[in-house]
């Protein structure tokens, strides 16, 4: 749908974006520091509100208001917003929405000291966008709950989740009773700080949900055939002819997994040195390495396959690369270039970051560690910057709890895939998993009451990140973790407790299964 603005509209916006800015910083008590980190937030947005918004002009004239005055004039410019955007574009209703969102959250300098006036401003701002009525992914379905709102068994869920094992943990809820967003626990080890509430993590294998779905959009777009070979667009590997694409999103294929084997019988099959296992202090030493995704493919199709393909079912971070070669192959861009225009850009996920094999993660974020020992003695180190090229599309990407909310929901919701490829995607494929399923890049997962949720959590060395959703996209939970990581997963066994206790809170007789791969 093509969108036209006039002077008049650009002004509406510019007044709207700018006003809420303003108004975030006056109601702080460190009003530069508001403004200058709301300023950052509401220059990431993307898209046309993006070209929109970075152009400000002399149309946006705010300085020298009262605080009564500029709500008086911009909570109505916010609705006007939201209204004409979403009359033309709903995408860009989203877009605008979203970034709006990121910055009053951004504008809050002390997340983990809520301040009353903060929070009502906030509550207003929301309130003015929500008024124009738009549907937007952002939203969902469900109405925006009151800044602050009081879910006492959510704060305590996550409050012992971080006394579990884990440095801090931030979690946002999306259904019938609106939005829910808290943090508990550190950003850092030995810090005051909460975890952002919407920062920045790794989150793992949730990438692969993303990568699956561009593969699915160029299906729907006729480049790429569901159930044709592989091979046929990545010749140059001699993959075996009878490995098709479904079988790379559905982890049928039975490629070897780069990061290794572990076999029913225990056998070990090694793969590229990972944190985990005897290799744990050699990926540490080597953390800034850079792979090549055809270098990882190479190295697993040297090993033997683990079984026939299409006759069984494993997880394998070697379908996943090579589902990336394909897209580059087909579409002739980076994965990076297409993710954002495709999915970032469209869904306005500003957050949203596919880095290659840079090590660095934007602000703010809370802190990932690793725990090793060297010479008989335990060290823990800051991992938050690593290159993620280990890993490579099998889990490299950086979000928010925001933009994953505003994914799922839009996936789920019909906004990215056609009805019919949708289904595909979240048609299960027995794994041996109790109650859990594979699709194409989303387990399901069946719930102790009959129901059925769509998932995808990943872990990247001291972060995780957790995305499930309604098979409608109308509830959703997406959560950060930070902790210390070491060879032997400790904490493996407190997150699997972490996934079941918020799923059984949040879509109540949910049951996430802790056997799910996260990494």
């Amino acid at each position: 749908m093509s969108i036209a603005l006039s002077d008049q509209d650009k002004s509406t916006l510019r007044t709207a974006a700018y006003g809420a800015l303003s108004l975030m910083a006056a109601a702080t008590g460190s009003p530069r520091k508001a403004a200058t980190n709301a300023s950052i937030a509401l220059t990431s947005a993307t898209g046309l509100v993006g070209h929109v918004l970075t152009a400000k002009a002399k149309d946006v004239e705010l300085k020298g208001k009262t605080v009564a005055e500029l709500s008086d004039r911009v909570l109505p410019a916010l609705t006007a917003a939201m209204k004409l955007l979403g009359e033309q574009a709903p995408a860009e209703a989203d877009n605008f929405r979203s970034t709006i969102l990121l910055t009053i959250e951004a504008a809050q300098v002390h997340p983990d000291k809520p301040s009353a006036t903060t929070a009502e401003m906030a509550r207003k701002i929301t309130a003015a966008l929500d008024a124009a009525g738009v549907a937007t992914a952002d939203s969902g379905a469900a109405p925006v709950a009151a800044a602050g709102q009081d879910r006492p068994e959510l704060q305590k869920a996550i409050e012992e989740i971080a006394a579990s094992g884990f440095v801090g943990v931030s979690l946002r809820v999306h259904d019938e009773r609106g939005e829910w967003v808290g943090s508990a626990g550190a950003a850092e080890l030995g810090g005051a700080a909460k975890p952002p509430t919407n920062g920045h993590v790794r989150i793992g294998s949730n990438t692969k949900t993303f990568t699956a779905t561009l593969v699915l959009q160029l299906v729907a777009e006729g480049r790429v055939g569901l159930d044709t070979p592989a091979a046929d667009y990545l010749p140059e590997f001699g993959l075996d002819e009878r490995i098709t694409v479904r079988m790379l999103l559905q982890h049928t294929s039975g490629v070897f997994n780069f990061s290794g084997e572990v076999y029913d019988d225990g056998k070990v099959a090694p793969g590229i040195p990972i944190p985990y296992g005897t290799t744990g202090k050699e990926w540490m030493d080597n953390r800034f390495k850079t792979y090549r995704p055809q270098e990882l493919v190479e190295l697993a199709l040297s090993k033997p396959a683990r079984f026939e393909p299409g006759t069984g079912w494993s997880y394998s971070n070697t379908n996943y690369v090579l589902a990336r070669l394909l897209i580059e192959k087909v579409t002739g861009g980076s994965v990076a270039e297409e993710m954002q225009q495709r999915i970032l850009g469209p869904l306005g996920l500003s957050g949203t970051v596919v880095p290659d094999a840079s090590p660095e993660i934007p602000e703010p974020h809370a802190h990932a560690y690793y725990r090793y020992e060297d010479a008989g003695e335990q060290k823990t180190i800051d991992i938050t910057r690593q290159n993620p090229s280990w890993i490579s599309s099998g889990g490299d990407m950086i979000s928010t709890t925001q933009d994953l909310h505003t994914f799922i929901s839009a996936l789920l919701g019909g906004k990215l895939l056609p009805a019919p490829l949708l289904a595909e995607m979240c048609t299960p494929y027995p794994t041996g998993i109790p109650n859990m399923d594979y699709g194409l890049g989303v387990f399901v997962v069946n719930t102790d009451g009959g129901g059925t949720v769509i998932s995808h959590n990943g872990a990247a060395v001291g972060h995780a990140a957790l995305m499930y959703s309604t098979p409608d996209g109308s509830k959703t939970l997406t959560a950060a973790l930070n902790c210390v990581d070491d060879a032997d997963l400790s904490i493996g066994g407190a997150f699997q407790n972490a996934q079941q206790r918020l799923v059984n809170e949040v879509f109540r007789g949910g049951q996430a299964d802790p056997a799910q791969p996260t990494d």
